[in-house]
């Protein structure tokens, strides 16, 4: 019997590299009673939360106020605290405050990126998305309790919103915005401020919705289609499915939002809610598990190696197009004399003097990474090889790594400066008032970077080219229904398949040895003429009995 085992054994071997393209596995999301459907709706069951307050009758709030900040001191005469515990958040800071103190990461920082590059210089305009009040400049103060924009993520009105140029700051009187010809109006700030309450999708949509300088510009899986998408566009936030909220997932302690946090992975540890009712719910197994799928369902075995959101995302931008592609180098062209836009074949322009040349895309299949729920990028102290395209950040994952998966990415390409002496990525000096040394006052791209470099404490050898860059989003909205996961072929294929570039793990389909592919053809061709024969023995035997 053991000599036996030990042929099955061999006789395995030989047949799985032949038969793995032809093995067919069930649905990953086949059948509703999935334990890790069950526990999910369990988890999430109870979407109502009552409230134990009105803010409308608190007499704090029913004072005249003319700006942000009174609002934020009448906020804090109650929430004494609030202030206190946001302004140890990235949301406050823009720095990761785990990041090593010789390479801090963040916005606020010197990490770079290839769609507005850099706020240093342009924080008027970039901070027009930061929950604070005023931080035009390197002296904007980040110990002062009342900057902090309570209003920007907790009012319910819909009506409130900042100017586009302010500095955080909501416009002082109608004004008319240039930059989208949309006139923005001073607060109401008595009837915003007594709406507050839990933020919603619309307050966390404002600015996550419109990164990167506009609706569609940076992840993917966020743009405006995410304020009320069905559940064809995500079967989370589905208007017409489970309705969730950012802050469903993005649970919250003191302010600290549950996410991605650059060099801090959004989760520490792998756990459910089974294991720990007060686990944040911001990796799927936290409320699916581990083992999402019904018994004996082949997909349960990847989840050690697969992100769920590998399966679960075919494709992003499936409702709107989004910039695949940013070239800083073709910037400044003029016609008569003057900045213009081209149209592209989507809708969004292929071309703006500001700006240069657009790529845009839709239905987009993403690319696939070894991801441990951190990123790595350049700063702008670091030496770069203009020879090669720059990666500007890059996700940290390696297959023998048991908290890394292969997980899905838009990969945004660009082409931008750099100084061609230093070796260092460059910032320009972008927006400005007419007569400064902005980019858009003169269209003087050394005089930008000068400006920009110094802004930021840097050096500047004058000298200056362009150079292909790559920068990494992770993609973890707009998940599909199960009915629209990705099929097993598309990954257990050779060729072109969705995981030809992962490498450190074995996939029957795609990796085999030619020989043994041959060998387990030739048994498996072998048995069946073996059978058949055996078969039709038999049948001439009993005839010959017969007769």
């Amino acid at each position: 019997m053991k000599r036996f085992g030990s042929m099955r054994f061999f006789l395995l071997a030989l047949l799985l590299p032949a038969l793995g393209p032809c093995l067919c596995w069930a649905n990953p999301g086949a059948g509703d009673q999935a334990p890790g459907r069950d526990m999910a709706q369990q988890a999430t069951k109870g979407a109502k939360r009552w409230i134990t307050a009105d803010h409308s009758k608190h007499d704090a709030l029913k004072q005249p106020f003319a700006a942000g900040p009174e609002v934020t001191k009448a906020c804090l005469s109650c929430h004494s605290e609030a202030a206190a515990q946001f302004h140890k958040t990235i949301h406050w800071t823009w720095v990761d405050p785990s990041s090593p103190k010789d390479k801090p990461m963040g916005k606020g920082a010197l990490t770079v990126n290839n769609y507005c590059v850099s706020i240093h210089a342009n924080e008027p305009r970039c901070t027009s998305c930061h929950a604070g009040y005023g931080w035009k400049d390197n002296t904007f103060d980040f110990t002062d309790v009342t900057k902090v924009d309570c209003l920007v993520c907790h009012e319910q009105t819909g009506t409130y919103k900042k100017h586009p140029a302010g500095a955080g700051n909501p416009a002082k009187e109608p004004v008319v915005f240039p930059g989208d010809g949309i006139e923005y109006l001073p607060p109401e700030w008595n009837k915003v401020a007594q709406s507050v309450g839990r933020p919603n999708r619309e307050n966390c949509g404002v600015c996550h919705f419109y990164g990167g300088g506009g609706d569609m510009v940076k992840h993917g899986d966020l743009d405006s289609s995410m304020a009320k998408p069905n559940k064809a566009l995500d079967v989370h936030m589905g208007t017409d499915g489970k309705n969730f909220d950012c802050t469903r997932c993005h649970t919250t302690t003191a302010h600290q939002v549950a996410g991605r946090i650059y060099s801090t992975p959004a989760a520490k540890e792998r756990k459910t809610l089974v294991q720990d009712d007060l686990t944040p719910r911001i990796t799927c197994e936290s409320c699916h598990t581990s083992k999402p799928h019904k018994e004996g369902v082949k997909a349960n075995d990847h989840t050690d190696k697969v992100a769920c959101q590998t399966c679960h995302i075919s494709e992003f931008a499936r409702a709107l197009p989004t910039k695949m592609r940013w070239d800083w180098s073709t910037a400044g062209k003029k016609k008569d004399g003057k900045p213009y836009k081209e149209k592209g074949p989507l809708g969004p322009p292929s071309y703006d003097t500001q700006k240069g040349n657009f790529t845009w895309a839709k239905n987009v299949k993403p690319e696939y990474f070894w991801y441990n729920g951190t990123i790595d990028a350049v700063s702008l102290k670091d030496a770069i090889d203009p020879t090669r395209p720059v990666a500007l950040n890059w996700p940290v994952g390696r297959p023998e790594d048991p908290n890394s998966r292969i997980a899905p990415f838009k990969v945004h390409t660009g082409k931008q400066p750099y100084d061609t002496v230093n070796k260092t990525m460059l910032v320009p000096h972008l927006f400005g008032p007419p007569g400064s040394d902005a980019y858009w006052a003169k269209y003087d791209w050394k005089l930008a970077f000068a400006s920009g470099m110094k802004k930021a404490g840097l050096p500047f050898s004058g000298s200056f080219d362009f150079v292909e860059t790559s920068y990494v989003f992770p993609t973890t909205h707009m998940v599909a229904p199960k009915e629209k996961s990705v099929a097993c072929n598309e990954c257990h294929t050779r060729g072109n398949g969705r995981m030809a570039g992962i490498k450190g793990v074995y996939l029957p389909g795609r990796d085999g040895n030619n020989v043994i592919a041959f060998l387990g053809w030739a048994v498996v061709l072998g048995s069946l003429a073996g059978v058949l024969l055996h078969g039709l023995g038999r049948v001439i035997t009993s005839r010959k009995k017969e007769g």
